[in-house]
């Protein structure tokens, strides 16, 4: 589980440089996206917020998560499907993705050898690595099944 209050602390940090306030909404929004257990959209995010206070709006929920992201406690993701999804930006759980082009589920992955492997490419190269993603597309078995012509 990610540490929570080491996020609250950097957002507020960056608030306070940036000579940002935090409001009612604003704080609904954050306590949401911190819950949520997977890679959410705005469009989701906003959904779980309206149950909480249904006068949030969608341009509330994108501006605080463009807060998050540029505060550096959040990720932003594309998969090609053309929405943004967000998730936590913890570099202490680092994983990578399987993204299923049939039906966008987005399964997260650990495996060290890639990691190695990376790590050993770069040195070759003489590159100073910052920051990477891996993400895989394919047919998740869910969907491999649906497909299977039945005998």
């Amino acid at each position: 589980m990610a540490d929570l209050q080491r996020f609250r602390d950097m957002l507020a940090a960056y608030m306070a440089k940036k000579g940002l306030r935090s409001t009612k909404q604003r704080d609904a929004i954050v306590d949401a996206f911190f819950v949520q257990p997977d890679h959410v959209s705005i469009e989701e995010l906003l959904a779980r917020v309206r149950e909480r206070d249904a006068a949030i709006g969608y341009a509330t929920v994108y501006r605080t998560l463009k807060l998050l992201t540029e505060s550096g406690v959040a990720d932003e993701h594309r998969f090609g499907d053309g929405l943004a999804r967000y998730e936590l930006a913890d570099e202490e759980a680092h994983h990578d993705h399987l993204i299923c082009v049939e039906c966008a589920k987005i399964t997260e992955f650990e495996a060290p050898d890639i990691e190695r492997l990376q790590d050993e490419v770069a040195k070759r190269f003489g590159f100073v690595t910052r920051f990477h993603k891996h993400e895989i597309y394919g047919v998740c078995p869910d969907c491999q099944k649906k497909t299977k012509p039945r005998r």
